[in-house]
């Protein structure tokens, strides 16, 4: 692994944000001041093909990047805003219900966050 995917990963991991390639570029700027955008895309691209972090695609959003602890997301349908829940049984159950074993899956519930809902 280089030292940029090395510290991109270490980036992810410890984020409580659901980082786009433009934010983990301007975070891992401040210690590598030579590194291009390209090499993060690139990085990224490595990093998900080897299952080492996961690609959260929302349609007409950028594409954002996250650990790969198992979590599902809650997306506000107003404000875009992205936000880790666990469903702790629900992998079983859909195993269960196909007789099947699943290699993965990516759920995002949509709702209005209480920010937006406050708003009114």
């Amino acid at each position: 692994m280089t030292k940029y995917a090395e510290k991109i990963l270490n980036l992810i991991n410890h984020s409580q944000d659901h980082l786009t390639a433009e934010e983990i570029f301007l975070l891992l700027k401040k210690e590598e001041p030579k590194v291009v955008l390209a090499t993060v895309y690139n990085n990224l691209n490595t990093l998900y093909n080897e299952s080492m972090i996961r690609k959260v695609c929302m349609e007409g959003e950028p594409d954002r990047y996250d650990r790969i602890q198992k979590h599902d997301h809650l997306v506000c349908k107003k404000c875009g805003r992205l936000a880790d829940i666990t469903f702790e049984d629900f992998t079983q159950k859909l195993e269960d219900q196909l007789q099947e074993g699943i290699l993965s899956y990516d759920l995002k519930v949509f709702y209005i966050c209480p920010d937006c809902k406050g708003k009114k």
